[in-house]
């Protein structure tokens, strides 16, 4: 059963990974799409740690530095998930099933949505405890 927490998670998760995305495209438009990924997934971490804090976890009172270094160290393997499943739909499977058109696009989207429960679990048992 779905929890009101994880509800949370999702919507505040989802809007940060729709900042993620969608800052990729104008990342794209300077740096190269590997580069571009990586700086999304910053523009996503900082606005989720922001979403969780205050609206997931409920963690306002408590100290924000420790929470600051497990938050990075969860999503470090979230941006592991994120940056090798992007790469691999978008130069290699997506184009072997021949589509090129939105390749990067759509592998990042699917990079994106990847780590979501590994995301939730890390964050509530280690960075938000």
């Amino acid at each position: 059963m779905l929890t009101k927490q994880f509800l949370y998670f999702i919507l505040s998760g989802g809007l940060a990974a729709g900042l993620n995305w969608g800052s990729r495209f104008l990342f794209s438009q300077v740096v190269s799409f590997e580069l571009a990924v990586i700086l999304a997934f910053l523009v996503g971490l900082l606005s989720g740690f922001v979403l969780m804090r205050f609206f997931v976890f409920d963690d306002i009172g408590k100290p924000i530095v420790p929470q600051v270094g497990k938050y990075i160290a969860v999503n470090f393997f979230a941006l592991l998930q994120t940056l090798l499943i992007s790469i691999l739909l978008a130069r290699w499977a997506l184009p072997s099933v021949g589509i090129t058109h939105y390749a990067e696009a759509l592998g990042h989207l699917v990079g994106v949505i990847i780590p979501v429960v590994t995301s939730y679990f890390g964050h509530k048992y280690i960075t938000f405890r």
